[in-house]
């Protein structure tokens, strides 16, 4: 098995999902790729505070490069839609600083909860201790994933970033740290996958738009294609639990496509008939709000932990 190494250049950004976009390398089921990507906002130096500018990757391509920097497209040989895409994550490791920003007049959010004031919270992070202290010298404890891992949907055009969809993309689950394996639906030959969107900690709903953004310095991803698993919506096994995750503009829409998937593991894990399946559900999985703020799409991810039924 191979592995090969993707920094953030101009050959190799782009701030859109497209079938058109032809892939930066194309690999075999289990090889391995090392990326190192930029923050969210194609960031090279941190930001200082709000006003201040900083200096961003360029050039950009106005109207490609618009959303979240991200790394890719990888191609992976024999994958075809129908089949399912399996991601082992193994190392994810944060750059040395991020940002999380709040109060924004553009946001609904913000401006219903009666936040006049924007504010700016400034990290220096420490990838040995996975601890990152803020300006005012409050710590936090780390817990590293990628935002967005995806493909880009079987329809022809350039898609935006910002939405999550049924073959991966803005997904914003903080369950998806290291020694978690995602399993995603292929939707366009080749898979044509892609990531970014580093952030060093989140909590469930990234409620003030953004996590704690961060560059990242090393993201480590086994890439096995499955023709064994025909998924319709993103699950993954991680260091907690079983996960399933729905996607939707409506969030009791979102909830029940993830316990909807939650109830297939139930069946395949424990042998349980549907019915039982909601039953043991009703009491050993947990739906949890994974964010409020990606472009009107709504996500919710159910987890049922390890060892929950015994």
């Amino acid at each position: 098995m191979a592995t090969y190494t993707v920094e953030p250049e101009q050959g190799t950004l782009h701030g859109s999902f497209s079938c058109e976009f032809p892939p930066i390398l194309t690999i075999d089921s289990g090889d391995t790729v090392r990326f190192r990507t930029l923050d969210v906002g194609w960031g090279l130096e941190p930001r200082l505070s709000r006003e201040a500018p900083r200096k961003t990757f360029a050039p950009r391509i106005k109207g490609r490069d618009d959303g979240h920097a991200l790394c890719g497209p990888i191609a992976i040989r024999g994958a075809q839609p129908g089949m399912t895409l399996e991601i082992q994550i193994s190392e994810v490791r944060p750059g040395a600083w991020g940002w999380t920003s709040a109060g924004s007049q553009r946001s609904e959010m913000t401006h219903r909860l009666g936040l006049e004031l924007a504010t700016l919270l400034v990290w220096t992070l420490d990838a040995d201790t996975m601890t990152g202290r803020d300006q005012y010298g409050r710590t936090v404890k780390l817990h590293p994933f990628m935002g967005t891992m995806g493909m880009p949907p079987d329809e022809p055009g350039i898609h935006s970033t910002v939405p999550p969809r049924y073959c991966g993309g803005n997904i914003d689950c903080k369950e998806l740290v290291a020694g978690s394996t995602l399993f995603l639906p292929i939707s366009v030959s080749g898979a044509l996958f892609s990531t970014g969107d580093g952030h060093a900690a989140q909590g469930d709903g990234e409620v003030s738009g953004v996590g704690l953004e961060c560059p990242m310095e090393r993201v480590d991803l086994t890439f096995y294609v499955r023709d064994d698993m025909h998924l319709t919506t993103p699950r993954a096994k991680t260091p907690r639990g079983w996960v399933t995750l729905g996607f939707h503009e409506e969030l009791y829409e979102a909830s029940l496509i993830a316990l909807g998937a939650m109830l297939n593991v139930l069946g395949e894990q424990y042998h349980l008939s549907r019915p039982e399946a909601l039953a043991m559900a009703s009491v050993v999985v947990d739906l949890h709000v994974t964010q409020i703020v990606n472009g009107g799409v709504f996500g919710v991810h159910a987890l049922l932990p390890h060892e929950a039924i015994s």
